[in-house]
């Protein structure tokens, strides 16, 4: 490890080390990216990839980021959002969990689908999409659904959960075994113009509250459609909650709902 700092400081560039650098670096010192990764923000360094989070993060809290273990249920038109922002952001291991196949209706707006991956596992896709925009990040592809019965291995080691589903069952489901686990869920839905974010601490059972009478009810995208850009706007505020949990900074939407209306580009906050 000595040889392997020293390689490194000497090539960084003042704080940052670039890219080239640490893929060498792994290479020569028998390292992966992602054990090369740590060791950099464990000297205080930043991977230059990231230099434009550090306005807002410190190396420590990228380090923090990077040691990270999120899980993302539901890898269509909101997981896919989710979980590329997540790995730009440097979160170091993601789950991704779903079971499902793309078909054509996912074209319009689930990121990692393209007429050639049709018939196509949609985690797999996404860990293959993960390793090319940056290896440093592992993700974990579980071609499964999460139920009660298979939720706490699934979740197991994460740290929060995203909900990134399409069906209100499914997403009780998630929000019993994350209660019973102790673990926060940051939740995301979507339907026409319109979507809603909010994060359910341990205990709060916000979700199970909200969808009481809807349980064996289908989501409202169902009815309203979905476009392309309702999923990234809503994804988007999901990774911003991950990241304020992940390092315990800012105001969750914690006991309060976000609605937004995208057609006449209002949000409202709702206590819950």
């Amino acid at each position: 490890m000595p040889l392997f700092v020293d390689f490194i400081q000497e090539h960084a560039e003042a704080d940052l080390v670039p890219w080239e650098c640490q893929v060498e670096a792994a290479r020569r010192y028998g390292l992966t990216i992602a054990e090369a990764e740590e060791a950099i923000l464990r000297l205080e360094l930043l991977p230059a990839r990231y230099q434009r989070n550090r306005a807002m993060l410190t190396t420590a809290q990228q380090l923090r980021l990077f040691r990270s273990r999120v899980a993302v249920v539901g890898c269509g038109g909101l997981g896919g959002y989710v979980i590329e922002e997540l790995a730009r952001l440097g979160v170091g291991t993601i789950v991704a969990i779903d079971p499902d196949i793309f078909v054509e209706h996912n074209l319009n707006r689930q990121l990692y689908s393209s007429p050639r991956l049709l018939g196509a596992s949609k985690v797999e896709a996404a860990a293959a999409r993960i390793e090319e925009i940056n290896p440093a990040v592992t993700l974990i592809p579980r071609q499964e659904m999460l139920t009660t019965d298979t939720g706490r291995e699934l979740l197991h080691g994460s740290r929060v959960a995203v909900d990134a589903l399409d069906s209100i069952a499914a997403r009780l489901e998630l929000a019993e075994v994350c209660d019973a686990m102790g673990l926060p869920l940051v939740h995301g839905a979507i339907g026409g113009w319109y979507g809603q974010v909010f994060t359910q601490l341990p205990g709060q059972k916000t979700l199970q509250r909200l969808y009481a009478d809807l349980r064996d009810g289908r989501g409202v995208e169902k009815q309203l459609g979905n476009p392309s850009f309702t999923p990234a706007v809503v994804a988007s505020m999901e990774v911003a909650e991950v990241c304020k949990v992940l390092l315990a900074l800012g105001t969750r939407l914690s006991s309060r709902k976000l609605t937004i209306n995208l057609l006449d580009m209002e949000t409202e906050e709702i206590a819950l």
